[in-house]
């Protein structure tokens, strides 16, 4: 009898995954519809006594098994870490606000003491961020400590709600003299672009108590990587700092090189695929230099950074003792600088450091490519004042037109043409739409559609901005994929592009398409099969393809 008790005992513990007040269903892809669905989560729920976290992740929970679950957990006044990403696959995300929004209502009724709200990987867009609006602005969050919403599809709408409500709970809890004091910030792909960084700056400047910050991949340009780095200055207690593949160019460079001069205590800094530039990577070594004593990664891959400067940066590192990468890797050192480089940190004894630089891009091709680099520069300046301009050209030709009938205004400059480089280097909504009703013919005319690795880099970047929810950016993206005519799969070497949803949406809408090759289908099933962390982060995304490739396999 006690034996089989032992066992039953042991099953459940195995089943829940229950470990220092922690109760989980973590990856048992529970689909969880209503109140009955959730019933055995409820009664654990019930039972638990002192529970202090519920781990969600790799369920999908609807509206009303939320509901049934918020009402177990209003009596747990000890809780305080929810573990709750990619939670709600295959669910509409109108169904995610009032899903969350009965949750955090029972954690505010229990009064629990929030230290980790990860939300990670669910596509509930700016939405999503009002379902959690209240909840962040309560006394349940006035403890909070790590914040993770990586890859939630926030926008820059939900950057601005977020950035509110982290400011608000901030001036509230001060007022309780227990200040927020935040110590984690995860919100990688949410393309938050300048404005939605710059209103989150105001909160981190506020708070100054970050210690990790990973904002990689969302559309930050120099405005609002200049935000960010004042708002750095004042969190200096700041490890880690990862702002990866947004664009910096040298302003944002510069701006954030001043900034690591505070940073004391950063150990991690990830500016790979920023486009720092030369005089940007100088500015960063010379930080480097006169101070951040425990520095143990920098990464400045991908950054148009030339050997001058990255040798710069090698003589920079040359007395960092705790130092355990350096990642130059796809700059523009060519042979000789690559050598160089090498030389240089083999003569201090770092040569193992030293990351590979097998995707080198070899010599800067031309004085005209940093003339027209210098020029994109100007242009993304140019559209940051875009709408004063535009305001006050249409004020001036309001007032010429009440004054004289019939002379016509002249306008201040003429608009800039399309630029389809500019969009590919760099992609977003925006830029895609902006190439009009022909972009379909301005892509195919910048890209070698007989080159697979320079038309499948252009199909993932085209794809990369998808928005189910934005129906003029899926049908642009669509429209343009599908007039491209050909694409390839294969395992060509190409740089790196992170997967997500948009990619695999837009793949569906191809295969389902006439041009698109029958005998590949099989192929591109086994591939979609495989167990790969990218693909497993799309969710939905990836078995709507899988749904769709089985759709239309040729029968034998």
């Amino acid at each position: 009898m006690a034996t089989d008790i032992v066992a039953e005992l042991a099953d459940s513990l195995a089943k829940t995954g229950v470990e220092d007040g922690e109760l989980s269903y973590k990856g048992q892809g529970r689909k969880l519809d209503d109140a009955q669905s959730a019933g055995e989560i409820v009664k654990d729920i019930e039972e638990f006594e002192g529970l202090q976290a519920l781990r969600m992740e790799g369920n999908t929970v609807g509206v009303e098994a939320a509901q049934a679950i918020a009402k177990a957990l209003e009596t747990k006044s000890d809780f305080k870490r929810c573990y709750w990403s990619d939670m709600f696959t295959g669910r509409l995300r109108s169904e995610i606000p009032p899903a969350l929004n009965s949750l955090g209502d029972a954690l505010m009724l229990a009064g629990a003491r929030l230290t980790v709200l990860d939300l990670s990987d669910n596509a509930f867009g700016p939405d999503g961020v009002k379902g959690i609006e209240k909840l962040l602005k309560s006394t349940a969050c006035f403890t909070l400590q790590e914040l993770r919403l990586n890859n939630c599809g926030m926008g820059i709408g939900g950057g601005k709600i977020l950035a509110a409500s982290l400011i608000q709970c901030h001036k509230l809890s001060s007022e309780k003299n227990e200040p927020l004091s935040l110590k984690v910030f995860v919100a990688g792909r949410n393309r938050l672009e300048n404005d939605g960084a710059t209103a989150l700056a105001q909160a981190f400047q506020l708070m100054g108590s970050l210690e990790e910050v990973h904002m990689p991949q969302n559309g930050i340009n120099h405005p609002g990587v200049t935000a960010l780095a004042t708002a750095m200055q004042h969190n200096p207690g700041l490890r880690i700092l990862n702002l990866n593949d947004n664009t910096f160019t040298e302003k944002g460079a510069v701006a954030m090189a001043q900034a690591l001069k505070h940073l004391h205590s950063i150990q991690v800094i990830n500016f790979g695929d920023c486009l720092v530039r030369p005089e940007g990577a100088k500015a960063i070594a010379e930080s480097v230099s006169e101070g951040l004593p425990v520095l143990k990664e920098l990464n400045l891959s991908y950054g148009e950074i030339t050997a001058d400067a990255a040798l710069a940066v090698v003589e920079a590192v040359k007395n960092k003792d705790q130092l355990e990468k350096l990642d130059l890797n796809g700059n523009y050192l060519g042979e000789d600088g690559c050598k160089a480089v090498k030389d240089t940190m083999e003569g201090v004894n770092m040569i193992s450091l030293l990351g590979s630089l097998s995707d080198d891009e070899g010599d800067p091709e031309d004085d005209e490519d940093e003339d027209e680099e210098d020029n994109d520069e100007d242009d993304d300046e140019d559209e940051d004042d875009v709408d004063e301009e535009e305001i006050e050209e249409e004020e001036e030709e309001e007032e010429e037109d009440s004054s004289s009938n019939n002379k016509p205004s002249t306008p201040v400059s003429a608009p800039r043409p399309p630029d389809v480089s500019s969009f590919l280097s760099f992609p977003s909504p925006d830029k895609l739409l902006k190439l009009g009703a022909k972009r379909a013919l301005l892509v195919q005319q910048q890209v070698d559609v007989t080159d697979a690795r320079k038309t499948a880099e252009a199909f993932l970047k085209i794809a990369s901005v998808y928005k189910e929810e934005n129906n003029d950016v899926k049908n642009a993206v669509l429209d343009t994929i599908g007039k491209m005519h050909e694409f390839y799969l294969g395992e060509d070497k190409i740089k790196p592009v992170v997967v997500v949803p948009g990619h695999l949406q837009a793949l569906e809408h191809v295969v389902r398409q006439d041009y698109f090759p029958k005998e590949n289908v099989a192929v591109l099933e086994a591939f979609m099969s495989r167990s790969n962390k990218s693909l497993e982060s799309c969710g939905n995304a990836r078995n709507g393809l899988q749904s769709t490739l089985q759709r239309v396999r040729p029968q034998s």
